[in-house]
């Protein structure tokens, strides 16, 4: 999915407020757009996980985590932002993960046919 960004000022050319949001407000519909394909991939990972024991994975996130921080040093990302963004969102991700692992299964742990 390519996902395009409405029309905005880049922050430095902001002479007013209004500019600010106008870009803050192009920014965010933007990352929804982008989290829901990422809430579609923990869609796919809940079909594909063969049971509920490894949807959590402590590895995992902290690989992620650490792709973050140095994808946030490369863009000149506070890693005091990106790390708590992403761990707030790997958790509500995994919630979200067992929710729908859940959903998709029997009582037994087998896919719903």
């Amino acid at each position: 999915m390519l996902v395009e960004i409405d029309d905005h000022k880049a922050p430095a050319d902001c002479t007013t407020m209004a500019e600010v949001r106008q870009g803050v407000d192009a920014l965010d519909r933007a990352l929804v757009k982008l989290l829901a394909e990422r809430q579609d991939f923990m869609d796919a990972a809940a079909r594909i996980k063969p049971h509920r024991g490894v949807v959590r994975d402590e590895a995992r996130i902290e690989d992620v985590v650490a792709k973050v921080r140095a994808a946030a040093r490369e863009a000149g990302l506070s890693e005091a932002i990106a790390e708590p963004v992403w761990r707030t969102l790997v958790d509500r991700c995994i919630a979200y993960e067992f929710g729908s692992w859940d959903k998709n299964r029997q009582p037994d742990g087998e896919p719903l046919a």
